[in-house]
């Protein structure tokens, strides 16, 4: 079982954060098997699937270069047009393979591990010289997997070519009773696809080495459970760092709050452990909204800030407590609320007429609220 400097096992599975952390070191799975035996088998299967057309349109670069009239050799500049054009028919000529086997080779070694630049890996490292680490790595099981699939690929090739020669020998004794063209045309057939079948036996090694190169990949990848611990404080902070940013959030939230009891039409309160602050304008709101609301201390504060600034205070335990309960600061009060709500508000505007231009004293109006609301918390 993998360990690190601190002796521990790393038993966990990377996280995303280490995952893209390798991924921007160029730490990803590859397998050169995989790209060697796409390379060997396509590039193979390609030249005998064009072995007709290449064959003849080199035989007839070769006749039409060496075709050369004395007047043209003792001329430089045709000499060198028609060295430009020949080498122009060569690559028109070669032109696919040239295209094939780039793209091949590209997409075989991005298939596994997908598409990854860095810098990382070319920069100079003295543990890269360290006889130690250099002994290590000679006698790790990744050498060993190497070792193994060196002498399976040279037993493979060996063997299957061994098959081959011995099951073709007597086509290719054949070969010498043909006639010139047949022959070499047979002697292209064999030889083309003998090797594109023994080129095939790579994809043996190279299903082997896949699954193991992802599994090397993941297992160097692997964590203790203290990197996760310290990865986790590192992203998400320590743990007395997040209180302390969630007692300054919630410190500014009560600022906020307070700054808006002022502006409120009315304080509802328990009398002492519940108070909330209700503001309602005609023009911008369609029902009153929660300004602020508090328990206990907090309530004691809404009390002081609304005296201060001349706001009414209205006794109504049962009324505090079903909007303390139901209602989100920000929010509107629930459509069931909207008619005790109304009286509340319609006598706060007696009130106010009464204190400006006196006449009738205003009677408090009874308030009364439906019994889902009742009991301290909201059931609907």
């Amino acid at each position: 079982m993998a360990e690190n400097e601190t002796g521990q096992d790393k038993t966990e599975e990377p996280t995303t954060k280490r995952l893209d952390e390798s991924r921007k070191k160029g730490q990803i799975a590859r397998s050169r098997e995989l790209n060697t035996m796409a390379i060997t088998l396509v590039g193979t299967l390609s030249l005998v699937l064009m072995s007709s057309q290449l064959g003849e349109g080199l035989s007839q670069l070769m006749s039409d270069s060496f075709t050369i009239s004395r007047v043209d050799i003792f001329e430089p500049r045709v000499m060198l047009e028609r060295l430009k054009q020949a080498i122009i028919d060569a690559f028109i000529l070669l032109g696919p393979f040239f295209i094939i086997m780039p793209v091949v080779a590209i997409l075989s070694s991005v298939i596994l591990g997908g598409i990854a630049f860095s810098t990382e890996p070319m920069a100079p490292k003295l543990s890269k010289l360290s006889p130690l680490k250099g002994l290590k790595r000679m006698v790790s099981v990744k050498s060993l997997v190497e070792l193994l699939k060196t002498l399976a690929k040279f037993g493979l090739v060996g063997g299957v070519t061994a098959i081959l020669l011995n099951y073709l020998i007597d086509d290719f004794i054949v070969l010498n009773t043909m006639e010139l063209h047949q022959g070499v045309s047979r002697m292209r057939d064999l030889i083309g696809w003998s090797v594109v079948l023994i080129a095939s036996t790579l994809i043996l090694v190279a299903a082997i080495d896949v699954p193991f190169q992802i599994w090397d990949h993941k297992k160097q990848l692997k964590m203790t459970r203290q990197e996760i611990r310290d990865e986790m404080k590192e992203t998400d902070g320590r743990p007395e760092v997040k209180s302390r940013i969630r007692q300054l959030q919630h410190e500014m939230a009560q600022r906020r709050m307070m700054d808006e009891v002022p502006k409120a039409d009315v304080i509802v309160t328990n009398p002492t452990h519940y108070a909330v602050a209700l503001r309602y304008d005609q023009t911008s709101m369609g029902a009153p909204k929660l300004v602020a609301k508090g328990a206990d201390l907090v309530a004691a504060n809404i009390r002081n800030v609304a005296a201060e600034a001349n706001v009414p205070i209205i006794e109504s335990p049962i009324l505090a407590r079903a909007i303390y309960f139901s209602t989100d600061l920000g929010h509107t009060i629930p459509a069931a609320l909207y008619l005790v709500v109304a009286k509340l508000l319609a006598y706060i505007f007696q009130l106010k007429v009464y204190t400006e231009h006196g006449g009738t004293t205003p009677g408090q109006p009874e308030l009364s609220v439906p019994d889902d609301f009742k009991g301290g918390k909201y059931d609907g």
